[in-house]
C-alpha cells in the first residue's frame, strides 16, 4: 500500500486529525518532563499562575507582589487548571504548567487536518497536520508554559472553520452550525489567550477573499446573531472583572505598556528590519522547509482554486503585517503556519519542479547543520561526555532527515520525502531539547540553587527551613518559581539580615564583599553550604551563586 493508499485509508476512518495531534504530542512529549524552567517568559506565566492557585484571585494577574498586565487571563486559567488536576503550585513542577502548550499545539495539528480536508484529498489533508505539528517553532513552543502554542490551536481552529463556511459557498461541503460554532469558540479562545490577534487574523482573511472574489454573501451566514453573543460571553465577564478590580489600570499597562511599545519600536531589545520572518522560516519550518519552495509555486500557480486561495488569504496579509512590526520574536508567526501547512500539502498533489526540488533540499540542508550544530555546539561548552554523546546523534537523526528528505525529493517521492524528513527531524529535535538541553547544568542556576537547598536541609519549600530565601545579585524569574512567591529578591544587606532572622540566603559573587562586610557589622555568621556556578544565559554573564545558611544559636541582629 503506497503512502498516499494509507493515508486516504487512515483518514476516511476520521483518523487523520488523530494521527496529527499525536506527531504533535510525540515533538514536544520528552522535553515536557525534562527540561527545567526557562528564563524569563516561561517562568513568568508559570509563577502568575502558580500564584493564583495560591492566592484563590483568578482576576488579577500577578508576578510576586507586581502586577502583570501583558497578556489576558486565558492561558494562565489553563495553567492553573492543569496544575490543580496534574500536581500542586506547593510543588512547582513546570511541567503541569507546559501541558496546556502540549494541548494546543496538538489541536492545532487536528484542526489542520480538519480544515485542509474539505479542499485537499484525504492523504494529502492527513500530511498538512504533520507537517504543522513537526515545525520546529511549534514544537519548542509547545513544551513551554507560555501562550503562544495555545494561542496557535485557537487560531487554527477558527481558521479551519472559516475555510469550510467559505468553501461551503460555491458549492463545497456544506458548513453546519457546529462549524460556526467551532469558528467563534476559536475566536473568542484567541482573544482569552493573547487579545485581538485571533480576531485580527480572521478580519485580514476575510478583507483580503472579499476584495479578491468581489463576494460577501458567505460572510453573512457566520453565524453573527448568536456569534457575537457567545463571543461576549466568553470574552467580557473577565474583561470587566479586571477593569473594577485594578481600576482600569490593566488596560492602561496592556495597551499603553505592552502593544504600543511593539508597534511603535523594538520593545525589550527585539526589533528587527522587515525580511526577519521570511529569513528565519527555513529555521522555523524545519523540516517541514523541504517543501516550502514547492509551496510558495503552488500557491501562485493555483491561485485561483478556492482552498488554496483561502490559505494564501490567511497568510499573506498577517504575515505582512508581522514583517511590518518593529518588535520581532519568532514565534509570532505561529497564528499562519497553518495556511503554510496547505499549501505545502497541496503542492504535494501535483510533481515538485525542478527548482523547488533543488531549494527544499537546500533549505531543509541548512536546518539540519544549524540545528545539529547548536546542539553539538551546546554540550561541548557546557555538557559533560554523556551530553556530547547525545548531541552527536541528534546530528545524526537531523543529517538522516536531510539525506532521506532530500534523496526522496530528488527521486519524486516528495510526500515520502516529507514524512521520512518530519520523522527523523522530530527525533533529532527530541533529543537536543529533550536529553542534551536538560545535561547542560550550568545553564540551569535556578534548579540547581533549588536542589542545593534541598539537598543542604534548609528549603523553604520542604518546610526545613523559615522562608523566604533571600537572593542577592540574581533575579531571574526562574529563581522565584523554583523557591516560591514569597523569595525575596534584595541586595547583600537584605541577605545578611536573613541570615540574622535565621533564614537562607543565595548571594552572587559581585555581591560576595558587601555581604560578608554586613555580617560583621551586624557581628553575624553564615555558614556556607553550597555553590553553584554557570551561566546566565538571559544576560550571558558568568555567575557564582554561594548559599548560606544561619549558624546556629548565634544572638540576633541588634535593632
Amino acid at each position: 500500500m503506497t503512502l498516499k493508499a494509507l493515508a486516504d485509508e487512515i483518514t476516511a476512518r476520521g483518523r487523520g486529525p488523530l494521527i496529527a495531534a499525536l506527531m504533535a504530542l510525540l515533538a514536544s512529549l520528552p522535553t515536557l518532563f525534562t527540561l527545567p524552567p526557562i528564563d524569563r517568559d516561561e517562568s513568568r506565566f508559570a509563577e502568575a499562575s502558580a500564584q493564583m492557585l495560591e492566592s484563590g484571585d483568578f482576576t488579577t494577574i500577578m508576578f510576586q507582589d507586581q502586577p502583570r498586565f501583558k497578556k489576558p487571563v486565558g492561558i494562565y486559567w489553563l495553567q492553573a487548571l492543569s496544575v490543580k488536576l496534574f500536581s500542586s503550585s506547593e510543588r512547582r513542577e513546570v511541567w503541569a504548567y507546559r501541558i496546556p502548550s502540549v494541548l494546543g499545539a496538538m489541536l492545532a495539528a487536528a484542526a489542520c487536518v480538519w480544515g485542509a480536508a474539505a479542499f485537499l484529498p484525504a492523504w494529502a489533508a492527513t500530511l498538512s497536520g504533520v507537517l504543522l505539528a513537526s515545525a520546529t517553532v511549534l514544537a519548542t513552543e509547545s513544551t513551554l508554559a507560555a501562550t503562544d502554542a495555545a494561542l496557535c490551536g485557537a487560531v487554527t481552529l477558527a481558521m479551519a472553520a472559516l475555510a469550510r463556511i467559505y468553501l461551503a459557498a460555491p458549492g463545497g461541503p456544506p458548513a453546519s452550525r457546529w462549524v460556526k460554532l467551532l469558528f467563534w469558540s476559536g475566536v473568542s479562545a484567541s482573544v482569552l489567550l493573547k487579545g485581538p490577534i485571533g480576531p485580527l487574523v480572521a478580519a485580514l482573511a476575510c478583507a483580503v477573499l472579499a476584495l479578491w472574489d468581489r463576494r460577501t454573501a458567505w460572510l453573512k451566514t457566520l453565524g453573527w446573531s448568536w456569534g457575537l453573543i457567545l463571543f461576549a460571553a466568553v470574552t467580557l465577564p473577565w474583561a470587566m472583572a479586571v477593569t473594577v478590580a485594578t481600576d482600569g489600570a490593566f488596560w492602561g499597562m496592556a495597551v499603553g505598556g505592552d502593544l504600543a511599545p511593539k508597534l511603535l519600536g523594538g520593545q525589550e531589545g527585539h526589533g528587527a528590519p522587515p525580511g526577519y520572518y521570511a529569513l528565519l522560516s527555513p529555521l522555523l519550518l524545519f523540516p517541514a522547509a523541504l517543501i516550502l519552495p514547492a509551496a510558495l509555486a503552488a500557491g501562485w500557480a493555483r491561485r485561483a482554486e478556492p482552498g488554496v486561495r483561502f490559505a494564501i488569504a490567511w497568510l499573506v496579509p498577517t504575515w505582512v503585517l508581522f514583517e511590518l512590526v518593529p518588535t520581532k520574536l519568532p514565534h509570532y508567526t505561529l497564528p499562519v503556519f497553518g495556511a503554510l501547512a496547505w499549501l505545502m500539502a497541496a503542492a504535494l498533489e501535483r510533481p515538485v519542479g525542478r527548482l523547488s526540488r533543488w531549494g527544499g533540499a537546500a533549505l531543509l540542508a541548512v536546518g539540519a547543520v544549524g540545528f545539529g550544530g547548536f546542539g553539538l555546539y551546546a554540550a561541548y561548552a557546557y555538557g559533560d561526555v554523556a551530553s556530547r554523546s547525545w548531541a552527536l546523534l541528534a546530528a545524526l537523526f537531523l543529517a538522516a532527515a536531510a539525506i532521506g528528505g532530500g534523496v526522496a525529493m530528488f527521486k519524486g517521492r516528495a510526500a515520502t520525502g516529507a514524512v521520512l524528513a518530519c520523522a527523523l527531524g522530530v527525533f533529532g529535535h527530541d533529543l537536543i531539547l529533550g536529553v542534551v538541553g536538560p545535561s547542560l547544568q550550568p545553564l540551569w542556576l535556578s534548579h540547581r540553587v533549588a536542589q542545593a537547598l534541598a539537598g543542604a536541609g534548609i528549603s523553604p519549600r520542604q518546610g526545613l527551613a523559615e522562608a523566604p530565601v533571600t537572593v542577592a545579585g540574581y533575579g531571574e524569574p526562574s529563581i522565584v518559581f523554583e523557591l516560591g512567591a514569597r523569595t525575596e529578591l534584595a541586595d547583600a544587606a537584605a541577605a545578611a539580615q536573613a541570615i540574622g532572622e535565621g533564614r537562607p540566603a543565595v548571594v552572587e559573587g559581585h555581591e560576595q564583599r558587601a555581604f560578608q562586610s554586613s555580617l560583621a557589622g551586624q557581628d553575624l555568621a553564615a555558614r556556607l553550604t553550597g555553590v553553584v556556578a554557570g551561566l546566565d544565559y538571559s544576560t550571558g554573564k558568568r555567575q557564582i551563586l554561594r548559599i548560606y545558611a544561619p549558624v546556629p544559636d548565634q544572638p540576633p541582629p541588634e535593632p
